[in-house]
């Protein structure tokens, strides 16, 4: 089977990291989204190379796959929330974001990562979109560079509210930065549902060339709001099939539980979450390659639109 499940460390922080990862394994997960932050494998502590052999060595033990994941809320600024981001004003923030990426992006080469995650930010109040646009390729040159040399590549993720939200954005940065063959796409399923024209199936089909890492949550058109699987609208066992077919377009990812609201009860969302995604999963020798797609198939399971709402990641 090639999807493989893992679970967020943002949704554990509740737990130590060494902790988090013992349960994860014995759950069954087959790896993590590791959020670098200051109860995780902070980046910003001192030691971070001998932590990070100290990591990749329990990932190992355990069995673990990992993708790095750069959606700390405070890790570099303690009053405001994903700050600076890499559309900053001030061209020092967006060196000390960037720079947080090329650390992840060494980081997450030690441990043997599928990928790096991160996402643009929110446009600043009075900046026009194309400036905001030469904000973001400048600001990502050096990680996508740094990307190349280490082979791990650098997964962007669309949020509603941010500068890149959605499927098309993510392709016009391809062309703006002249589609650098490190610069992939992490697409999360419940910001399909909340915003894209198309399905979340579609989406994972549409996607798929460019595909670096996978979140999953279920979530409601139009509200930005992570939920534990049934509490929203998304028709899993589809999505599901497709993310299972990726092997086809070279995907060897993971595809992580994203709870980021929910570490209160981590352990016991962890367990759930994963006895839901295998209930509803594929059984193996499943033929997913002949649903039907296109508009007629869009139509007849597509939510009411409403607008999405506004505001960075939860």
């Amino acid at each position: 089977m090639t999807l493989r499940l893992g679970y967020g460390t943002n949704g554990l922080t509740d737990l130590r990291l060494d902790d988090a990862l013992g349960l994860l394994a014995d759950l069954g997960y087959d790896g993590v989204g590791l959020t670098l932050d200051h109860m995780h494998l902070d980046p910003m502590a001192p030691d971070l190379a001998g932590r990070t052999r100290r990591a990749a060595a329990r990932l190992q033990a355990l069995g673990l796959g990992v993708t790095v994941e750069t959606g700390a809320r405070y890790v570099l600024d303690p009053r405001r929330k994903h700050g600076p981001s890499l559309l900053d004003p001030d061209p020092d923030a967006r060196a000390a974001r960037t720079a947080l990426l090329v650390r992840a992006v060494d980081v997450a080469a030690d441990l043997g990562a599928h990928a790096v995650h991160c996402f643009s930010g929110v446009t600043p109040p009075d900046t026009a979109p194309d400036t905001a646009w030469h904000r973001l390729t400048g600001a990502l040159a050096p990680v996508l560079a740094a990307a190349q040399r280490a082979g791990v590549p650098l997964a962007i993720e669309p949020e509603p509210g941010h500068l890149l939200a959605n499927l098309a954005d993510f392709h016009h940065l391809r062309v703006l930065s002249g589609d650098p063959e490190p610069l992939g796409l992490t697409l999360d399923i419940g910001h399909c549902q909340c915003l894209e024209p198309a399905l979340p199936v579609d989406c994972v089909r549409d996607a798929a060339p460019w595909l670096r890492h996978v979140q999953i949550e279920d979530m409601r058109r139009g509200v930005h709001e992570h939920l534990p699987f049934g509490d929203g609208e998304i028709d899993f066992p589809p999505v599901l099939a497709a993310l299972d077919a990726l092997g086809d377009s070279g995907y060897a990812g993971l595809t992580v539980v994203e709870l980021p609201r929910h570490s209160h009860a981590g352990p016991e969302l962890a367990r759930t979450s994963l006895d839901f995604l295998n209930k509803h999963r594929p059984p193996t020798g499943t033929d997913t390659a002949r649903r039907p797609t296109g508009p007629a198939a869009r139509n007849a399971h597509r939510p009411s639109a409403a607008e999405p709402a506004e505001g960075s990641t939860p």
